[in-house]
């Protein structure tokens, strides 16, 4: 083994010259120059040895020994730059090899978000909420073109006496691609222009399949999939496709779409029914760190107040980022939105499905802050007005802290 080679992997793993109490190998007395690197290697995984005991040190690799080796070196997160650049030769003859041995030993990833959150409302005859909900996404690489991914989800309510708290399988999907198409189908959350989701923003079983890359095509059919809620009958079950063009024409990004929806019933309850939506979504710079975002929406059908367009505003200065702690971010929003152009809004929590039906007027600021990695936490506070009951007016706080891993 080259003397390099020994000692780029082990300043690629931190390691340092101390001494050790174990003689790694039977052969590599403990004066030798390599001793404590050989030792720290052999501790974290990185070389094994031969079965009598032995390193061998002046034996030759194969090609297979030193794509084990490298592959263990990444996976003990050792340093791929410091490697790449003292072995380029050998890395770029392993490469296939190597890559192959990462992808097995990464098949399956699994990542985490925690929320805990609190809603509160001022004047409207809505009970608070107090909850923590825990989610676990499961991502497995299918092959080169094709993953899978799955969450399971749990939602604690601490207000509630019930007892009756239970954890589902939320979602699963598969993306990949066909050609030059972006293909994403199965069960996901779904959003539907805009930030968050105005037209549309919850789970649904669906078939999505992009082209491009500077203006890109997409096209949408399936199911929504959420369920019904005491406060207003979500649109389980309920066909649609959609369809919208997005791009970016200098420092602008513009989206414009198509929804098609095919009720299973016609709920006078809610105004739907058959319907088609159209919308327009606009986010273009002010200033450095501050972003404008505009939407306007039109639907086939008036809401109860006899309205069917919609517009939304939210002026964004900076913005918290979870990997970055510090980091910050304050928000406006603007709503004057027709119930007949929401099929369920999921841009933001602080407004109740009491509002979504008839349509509503208001304001909303909040702020965010990443108060350490990973760990962002946001207060939203709104103020609303239903556009046909006079007695549906009030405020509502919504707090939250959301842990990723």
């Amino acid at each position: 083994m080259k003397k390099s080679l020994i000692f780029a992997m082990a300043m690629a793993l931190g390691v340092t010259a101390s001494a050790y109490a174990a003689n790694p190998f039977s052969d590599v007395p403990a004066g030798h120059w390599a001793y404590d690197s050989i030792e720290k290697l052999a501790a974290a995984g990185v070389i094994d040895g031969y079965g009598d005991g032995t390193f061998g040190g002046d034996k030759l690799m194969t090609r297979y020994e030193m794509a084990q080796i490298v592959a263990r070196a990444m996976a003990n997160g050792a340093n791929v730059d410091k490697l790449a650049a003292e072995f380029a030769d050998e890395l770029d003859a392993l490469g296939v090899r190597v890559a192959n041995l990462e992808k097995k030993a990464d098949a399956v990833k699994i990542t985490g978000q925690i929320r805990l959150h609190n809603q509160s409302f001022h004047g409207l005859s809505i009970v608070d909420e107090n909850k923590l909900r825990s989610r676990l996404f499961f991502k497995g690489q299918v092959n080169d073109d094709w993953t899978y991914t799955g969450m399971i989800e749990n939602i604690q309510d601490f207000k509630s006496e019930t007892g009756d708290e239970g954890t589902d399988f939320q979602r699963a999907f598969v993306n990949g691609k066909l050609g030059g198409v972006a293909i994403e189908a199965g069960r996901n959350h779904l959003v539907l222009l805009g930030n968050g989701g105005q037209i549309y923003g919850n789970r649904a079983d669906y078939v999505k399949a992009s082209y491009g890359k500077d203006i890109k095509l997409t096209g949408y059919i399936g199911k929504f999939a959420n369920k019904t809620t005491t406060t207003k009958p979500l649109p389980y079950g309920e066909d649609f496709w959609a369809a919208s063009v997005s791009g970016k024409i200098g420092v602008v990004n513009a989206e414009a779409m198509y929804v098609d929806v095919e009720s299973q019933a016609n709920d006078g309850a809610t105004n739907r029914g058959d319907n088609n939506i159209v919308g327009i979504d606009v986010k273009f710079p002010i200033v450095k760190d501050l972003t404008l975002e505009g939407l306007w929406m039109k639907a086939k059908e008036d809401d109860a107040d006899g309205n069917d367009q919609s517009v939304f505003a939210m002026l964004k200065y900076k913005g918290a980022k979870a990997n970055k702690p510090g980091s910050w971010g304050v928000y406006a929003k603007y709503y004057n939105m027709a119930g007949s152009t929401i099929i369920q809004n999921g841009e933001d929590n602080t407004i109740p499905n009491k509002f979504l039906a008839n349509g509503f007027t208001g304001y909303a600021i909040g702020a965010e802050y990443a108060v350490a990695k990973n760990m962002v936490a946001l207060v939203d506070w709104a103020d609303l007005e239903d556009k046909k009951d006079d007695s549906k007016e009030g405020a509502a706080l919504w707090s939250q802290l959301v842990i990723t891993f």
